[in-house]
């Protein structure tokens, strides 16, 4: 389990490929901010841009551990296939705080950047929403964001998907990989685990009203 709360920025500096067909992923090898990896064992789960993964080596002197990816989650997730900076979260501990919502690191979807732009000392962000994520999103609701907990500001059903606009803080965009998004980018998407229980109760008619 994870909050949604970035602990540092990481980039995939190396992509190989596990077998030559469509059905195999991909080894990446990220580096990591420096002290990162001090308490990183094997098999430690770390999500790399919203989507769970686990750490198959390590080696805190260059900085680099590496992750297998399956062909199913790249097929499932964006910017996990190449070259680029990454949001870091390492797995949530028991005592830890809490400090943005319960997040699996599982991607429900992927979005689209409509507007990231810069208004006063804040950016707002719009993302286009696939339409089979547009239930679970409600006005200052939680939603994660390329693994960043975020909260959003409105919701707007389209004909082609469902837009939600968040606000960003300079904390945000200077401390996460938000910063580099501009119209056009895709993110990772995960929905706030409640809806999905909350719509999963609604739609199976397990929600009981109290006898008169």
């Amino acid at each position: 389990m994870f909050t949604g709360i970035i602990t540092g920025v990481g980039r995939i500096v190396a992509t190989h490929d596990l077998g030559r067909s469509l059905h195999h992923g991909k080894r990446l090898t990220i580096e990591a901010p420096a002290g990162y990896l001090d308490d990183v064992g094997l098999g430690d789960s770390i999500a790399l841009n919203g989507a769970c993964m686990t750490v198959t080596s390590f080696s805190p002197e260059s900085r680099q551990f590496t992750i297998d990816i399956s062909a199913e989650s790249l097929d499932k997730t964006s910017g996990l296939d190449q070259q680029g900076t990454v949001n870091l979260e390492k797995a949530l501990r028991a005592h830890d705080r809490l400090g943005g919502h319960i997040v699996s690191g599982h991607v429900d979807g992927v979005g689209r950047i409509r507007h990231f732009a810069q208004i006063g000392e804040s950016w707002e962000l719009r993302v286009l929403a696939p339409h089979a994520l547009a239930k679970y999103l409600a006005y200052k609701g939680s939603i994660t964001v390329n693994g960043v907990s975020l909260t959003v500001n409105s919701v707007t059903d389209l004909p082609d998907g469902c837009e939600i606009s968040i606000n960003l803080i300079p904390h945000t965009v200077d401390n996460t990989a938000l910063g580099s998004l501009h119209a056009g980018s895709r993110v990772n998407l995960e929905i706030d685990t409640v809806a999905r229980y909350v719509e999963r109760m609604l739609s199976a008619g397990l929600i009981q009203k109290d006898s008169p």
